[in-house]
């Protein structure tokens, strides 16, 4: 499992106007490269009178899989650059089909490059880049008089504090990356002299979008 990568969660649609022509980004999640080949396959029969389906999909945590059809557009013209954005971003796991009607002008190849390049860009900004993050889970229980210098602690070290519970005793839920966990725990049982209130309850992913930390179950 990978610590920390990009990749989109949800599928969506974007389309530029470029001299006429329209140019439609489709983007959608995939986990293999079967499942990218039925969505191509999908997407050309949805737009079936369009006069290209140009397509890129990167799959695996080192980018392992990479395909791409510049489908009838010149050589190096339409699925490269979609690919390359999928590559400039690092996105994983993740396809991109731009349909392309022409709108009777010809773009010339610079201006294709910079079109397909553009809707692929535009897709992937519809769905939102999601950037999942590694983090072990941990439940700490502390006496009142220690929770302020728990809760202190945990967000002092930039860790995330994702609930506080009250009952007799404070019991926090805490993600720490999981690079950082021997130091995590190691502070722990420093503020607890040698004591280990706490227990970790897993890894798990956790997705930031825009700022916004959610929990992937």
């Amino acid at each position: 499992m990978l610590n920390e990568f990009k990749t989109i969660l949800t599928e969506a649609e974007a389309e530029i106007i470029e001299k006429k022509s329209r140019f439609i980004a489709t983007v959608r999640p995939v986990k293999s490269e079967e499942e990218a080949r039925l969505f191509i396959e999908e997407m050309k029969k949805k737009y079936w009178n369009a006069t290209h389906n140009v397509f890129a999909f990167q799959l695996g945590e080192r980018n392992e899989i990479q395909r791409f059809s510049d489908d009838g557009e010149p050589q190096g013209t339409a699925g490269m650059p979609v690919l390359n954005v999928l590559k400039g971003e690092d996105i994983k796991n993740a396809a991109i089909v731009v349909t392309r009607y022409f709108g009777g002008t010809l773009l010339g190849t610079g201006g294709l490059v910079r079109a397909y390049g553009k809707a692929a860009k535009e897709g992937l900004l519809s769905a939102g880049i999601a950037e999942l993050i590694l983090y072990a889970k941990y439940e700490i229980t502390a006496e009142y008089t220690d929770s302020g210098k728990v809760q202190y602690e945990i967000l002092q070290e930039g860790h995330i504090l994702i609930d506080t519970q009250y009952s007799d005793k404070v019991v926090f839920i805490v993600f720490a990356k999981v690079e950082e966990t021997e130091a995590f725990e190691n502070k722990m049982i420093d503020i607890f002299k040698g004591n280990c209130p706490f227990q970790k309850l897993g890894e798990q992913y956790g997705v930031w979008q825009d700022g916004e930390l959610s929990i992937l179950e």
